[in-house]
């Protein structure tokens, strides 16, 4: 049966964002079409709400640590988050699939297959969720200070605790309530960025330090497109799910790139320029306060916990649909509980060290390894079939046309393999320095090497039996709805 596409005329308006229900039921389900809702605009909102984030001011202040004087910086922030538009493109599988990412990654790995990618993503979600958690727990730390309390043993583990539970509230509530709230939050943050950058921009010293040589900007470059868009594809589809299939794709990558360029390259850049004057600047809590007034520690502290909140939930949100992908019949809500408990015992671990700085370089940096192939396979995959799937085939992994060699895609396995390989020989982290990378002078082309090397043996090894595929696939739009108990019968078979 040939795949057939109807007119985008003949599809469901659906509706806002607002209609969706309070309460999210769904997990990886497939979305039918009636409960398709919002435009790519709200994709935008939502991104620009989470990454308008004092994380971001860090991750500026820490690339002139790196040895990098401020123009340098500069070049590498907008070169780096030019990689926005890959999460644009890593955005379009979603409305045309019906569900969510690392579900539409059974297509180029199979259904076991998947799961070791899945695994993968797990880890890094909540790895981030522990970075977000304990510079929660050190702003709270801050706060109580301010207020004549001292830290202490108790005082750390009740704020992680708290911290936490709150967290868990809005990826619990779900897509509608994420959506609502990163959107309400932009406004507000834009408005701290601003008061921000006027107190602190004083202390800069642009023309300071000395310039750093090639291979600490290609270093610099592949932390930047790690913390930023070449890192936040596997989170993209998560989002955009909810909307229509022939919902514009010019629009879904113009406005996820715009949403999530500007605002990181706004706060990288005055990360950067404060570090200059500051060098205490990649510390937000201990550090940063001491570039402005004493008067906005207060308001700052608040708003630096409410925006960690934000980025967090956008991670604990992806971390639960990954864990259904992996986990077959456990629940979305389960997985955000379980998500939460898991992340705030490694905040634990987190606080309580004192290599907090080291953990967060290494981590971005080294994530690398995994995501340069698999944001390159993934979209390869994408377009060799044209953005074809069989959406019932994506969630009934007892048979289907992505069971293949027992739920295992060689190719996919393969040219993730390649690909890891072509990464790790280029890397240049803390734990880790690549041999290809250290015969550089430290040079880092982990992302191009893991992303080119990945992309070509998956294009060469399957671009035939996936085209193959996408003429007999079942689109979305052709799609009854498959639901949650029926998914789970076959991940159960």
């Amino acid at each position: 049966m040939s795949a057939t596409v109807a007119p985008e005329f003949e599809l469901p308006e659906g509706g806002a964002v607002t209609d969706e229900p309070v309460f999210e039921s769904r997990g990886i389900d497939y979305i039918p079409l009636a409960e398709r809702r919002g435009r790519p605009i709200d994709l935008a909102w939502m991104w620009a709400g989470a990454l308008f984030n004092v994380e971001y001011v860090v991750y500026g202040a820490l690339l002139v640590s790196f040895g990098l004087r401020f123009w340098q910086v500069a070049v590498v922030v907008l070169v780096g988050n030019l990689s926005y538009v890959v999460t644009g493109l890593g955005s379009l599988q979603g409305p045309r699939a019906g569900t969510a990412a690392f579900t539409i990654n059974r297509a180029p790995f199979g259904p076991a297959g998947a799961k070791l990618i899945a695994a993968c993503n797990w880890i890094t979600q909540v790895g981030y969720e522990v970075i977000g958690l304990a510079l929660v727990v050190a702003a709270g730390l801050a706060l109580f200070g301010k207020a004549g309390v001292g830290s202490s043993t108790g005082l750390k583990v009740a704020l992680i605790v708290g911290a936490a539970s709150v967290q868990l509230l809005l990826p619990l509530f779900g897509h509608r309530a994420m959506l609502r709230v990163l959107r309400a939050l932009a406004l507000p943050f834009v408005v701290l960025f601003i008061v921000l950058a006027a107190l602190a921009l004083p202390k800069a010293h642009l023309g300071a330090g000395h310039d750093g040589n090639l291979a600490l900007m290609l270093a610099s470059l592949a932390f930047v497109l790690s913390s930023g868009g070449y890192g936040w594809v596997m989170n993209a589809n998560d989002y955009s799910r909810y909307l229509k299939p022939g919902t514009s794709r010019r629009g879904i990558v113009r406005w996820v790139a715009l949403g999530g360029f500007v605002p990181t390259s706004l706060l990288m850049l005055l990360g950067a320029a404060v570090a200059t004057g500051l060098p205490s600047a990649a510390d937000p809590i201990a550090g940063l306060p001491h570039a402005f007034a004493g008067w906005f520690v207060w308001p700052y502290l608040v708003f630096v916990l409410i925006q960690l909140f934000a980025i967090n939930s956008i991670d604990l949100y992806s971390s639960g649909l990954t864990l259904q992908a992996i986990i077959p019949g456990i629940r979305r809500w389960q997985c955000v509980l379980l998500d939460t408990v898991v992340a705030g015992s490694l905040t634990a671990w987190t606080v309580f060290s004192s290599s907090f700085g080291t953990f967060v370089n290494d981590f971005v940096v080294f994530m690398l390894i995994w995501i340069a192939p698999w944001v390159a396979i993934y979209l390869t995959d994408y377009c060799i079939r044209r953005g074809r799937y069989d959406s019932r085939s994506l969630l009934d992994t007892a048979a289907g046309l992505y069971r293949r060699n027992r739920g295992v895609h060689l190719p996919g396995i393969a040219a993730q393999f390649v690909g890891m390989v072509a990464a790790a020989s280029w890397i240049n982290a803390n734990i880790w320095k690549g041999p290809l990378s250290t015969a550089t002078g430290g040079a880092d082309l982990s992302v191009f090497m893991g992303a080119l090397f990945g992309a070509a043996t998956y294009w060469l090894l399957a671009r035939r039996p996936v085209a193959r595929e996408a003429e007999v696939s079942v689109l979305a739009i052709d799609l009854p709805v498959l639901g949650h108990e029926q998914a789970r019968a076959g991940d159960a078979g």
